[in-house]
């Protein structure tokens, strides 16, 4: 079979592996479609903080379900199905807290352990989500709208709060549409203009704050909030730059979340914290039931995922869909592998 790996940093080759296989209280699945994460840009960039190499990239799949064991969860061969690509432990002291989408020793396929970049893969059972009838394309999109759902979930967002979603990638347009879900007034703001612009027209969003520079940025947030600022701040990019200004944006006693992972570090005012009584919130994967309610949600046809979807690869294609997302990230939205 053949399977995507990254080498070192700029360095993708397509490499001829063996087929898995199936262990007891695993399936083995055919691969569909995957998304590059940013995680899986920022290990092809040499900027991502969990890489090592060489990688198989890939936690955002969909697959058909080719041999599976009897099984208590009606998952049968021949079904589309998603997973949990997060492993956890199950011993330390966040698993037995059952906060397992931060154990302490998590493995996130792609990240600390082979990603999905297969043409098959084997899966843990109970890993494994029923798709529902929802496309193979659809339900590769599953996992990042996880992401994005567990970090809103975090803020507790209520109808009518104003709510700031700094990043206009895959994570933040959909932190964006999952706030606008639960009632909320959402604003998206991105240095990329047509990006922004992309996500309000095609999301519905209540307007975009172009991040030019700091002091543009404040007018804005000024002029949008009444000198109020924001009920809510999603941090969804991973730079300094970018945590500071959703603590500046946040109004007194605000809810922040920090969704974006990233390498550097700096020196921030935390004196805004204790002076506004920000209640700042970091963000970490997803849970099962992040899975389960977005699958019935986006089978409600209350959101079109296959929106957030800008440009589509064959696995052929996989070194030039890394190249042209490396190149083009102000423009490319999110990028699927076709399998």
């Amino acid at each position: 079979m053949k399977t995507i790996i990254i080498n070192k940093p700029s360095e993708v080759e397509i490499i001829e592996q063996a087929m898995p296989v199936r262990k007891q209280g695993e399936a083995l699945l055919k691969i569909l479609y995957g998304g590059i994460c940013g995680s899986d840009l920022g290990t092809y960039r040499g900027t991502f903080a969990y890489a090592s190499y060489p990688r198989i990239p890939g936690h955002e799949f969909s697959a058909e379900i080719i041999e599976i064991g009897d099984n208590d969860r009606n998952l049968k061969p021949g079904m589309i199905v998603t997973c949990n690509p997060y492993f956890n432990c199950g011993h330390c002291y966040s698993c037995q807290r059952g906060l397992v989408n931060c154990c302490t020793s998590n493995e996130t396929m792609g990240a600390q352990r082979d990603g999905a970049f297969s043409e098959y893969i084997t899966m843990p059972i109970e890993r494994i989500y029923d798709g529902k009838g929802l496309s193979a394309k659809t339900l590769a999109l599953i996992e990042p709208f996880c992401i994005s759902y567990h970090g809103i979930s975090r803020a507790n967002i209520q109808p009518n709060d104003k709510v700031l979603v700094i990043g206009a990638g895959t994570i933040g347009v959909l932190a964006a549409v999952a706030a606008k879900a639960k009632g909320a007034k959402v604003y998206i703001s991105d240095v990329a203009e047509n990006k922004m612009n992309y996500a309000i027209e095609t999301f519905g969003l209540d307007d975009g704050i172009l991040n030019d520079s700091p002091e543009n940025f404040i007018k804005r947030v000024e002029e949008i909030t009444n000198g109020n600022y924001f009920d809510v701040t999603i941090e969804a990019v991973g730079l300094p730059s970018t945590f500071q200004a959703c603590i500046d944006a946040a109004a007194f006693g605000a809810r922040m979340v920090q969704i974006g992972v990233g390498k550097r570090t700096h020196e921030f005012d935390f004196t805004l914290l204790q002076k506004k009584e920000l209640n700042v919130y970091g963000s970490r994967n997803a849970l099962k039931k992040d899975f389960l309610e977005l699958i019935d949600l986006v089978k409600s046809g209350k959101v079109d995922l296959e929106k957030i979807v800008t440009n589509t690869y064959n696995l052929d294609e996989a070194d030039k869909a890394f190249q042209d997302f490396s190149k083009n990230v102000a423009s490319m939205l999110k990028v699927v592998i076709k399998f």
